[in-house]
């Protein structure tokens, strides 16, 4: 049997320096960068037109700022892929004089003209305003709120503990931050898509945690002569089998969405594939040391 409580304050240890790490990223490139936002955000958060453009061979980023900046097309920002000819292109929307169609077709007829050799070709094109982007990020914060709270609440009831309710809703927010963490440190985009994957990581995890957490509640009962320790590492071994199973069926999926799904999908694949790693480790190592330290007999 596996002794997973072993080493459980390294684990918290870990995941506390990890949490630091993420406050401090997070200031440091408020402070630093020149529009003070930590976070790349999708035109649905900032407001404006992006198109992904898809060129026949790869081309810098410089360059395509460069040939935009020289039509009087300002405010560029342009976003390259490793290993993709695809090239993300955002214009703010005090560039945009006409519709977005227009625009993202003389745009690429600019490209079209000024890059010898090159075939470009418009993938995708959105558009949004300022006040609805901020609107949109504030929404979006609130619903992975509401979520959290609600799940607590659901766990309180389902349990009639505080302390499984608060090791589950640790776990979660864990979740989170994990995956924002790597978006940041990575500068990966956020957009609806990638706030969907949060949510969907939520339920996720939380499905594993109350397996696990029912076991625990049924070997209480059962084992009466134990500790809460014994209990507690037993029901990990018990539900160990189909945490790996389930995780491992779920990774098998978001993976090649990640390799073949193209740059659309791929802030989106990326956010489920790392909720769903970080969502198995908190549900053993976060949820049921943070559930220990809170419950009451021992």
């Amino acid at each position: 049997m596996i002794d997973f409580l072993k080493y459980r304050a390294i684990y918290i240890t870990f995941s506390a320096l990890f949490f630091l790490s993420f406050i401090g990223a997070y200031w440091y490139k408020v402070a630093t960068k020149p529009d003070h936002q930590a976070f790349i955000y999708s035109v649905e958060f900032t407001g404006g037109l992006e198109v992904l453009y898809s060129f026949s061979k790869p081309v810098s980023g410089e360059k395509v700022k460069e040939i935009f900046e020289s039509h009087a097309i300002d405010g560029v920002v342009v976003r390259t892929f490793t290993n993709s000819p695809d090239v993300i292109v955002r214009v703010p929307l005090r560039s945009i004089n006409n519709s977005i169609e227009e625009l993202a077709a003389t745009m690429r007829d600019v490209l079209q003209k000024e890059i010898a050799d090159v075939t470009v070709e418009i993938q995708r094109t959105d558009a949004i305003t300022a006040g609805v982007g901020e609107t949109m990020r504030w929404k979006s914060m609130q619903a992975i709120a509401v979520g959290l709270v609600f799940m607590l609440l659901y766990i309180a009831l389902r349990f009639w503990s505080f302390a499984f309710a608060a090791g589950a809703v640790f776990a979660l927010f864990h979740d989170v931050v994990v995956i924002l963490a790597f978006f940041l440190f990575f500068d990966f985009e956020i957009s609806l898509n990638v706030i969907g994957a949060v949510l969907a990581v939520l339920g996720y995890s939380i499905n594993d945690t109350i397996v696990i957490f029912s076991r625990i509640r049924e070997n209480i009962v059962r084992l009466p002569g134990h500790t809460l320790h014994q209990i507690v590492n037993m029901s990990l071994n018990e539900t160990l089998r189909r945490t790996l199973l389930t995780s491992f069926a779920t990774t098998l999926v978001v993976i090649p969405l990640a390799i073949f799904g193209g740059e659309v999908l791929r802030t989106l694949s990326i956010a489920l594939l790392i909720g769903f790693v970080f969502g198995t480790y908190s549900s053993i190592y976060i949820a049921s040391p943070v559930m220990m330290l809170l419950y009451k007999n021992k």
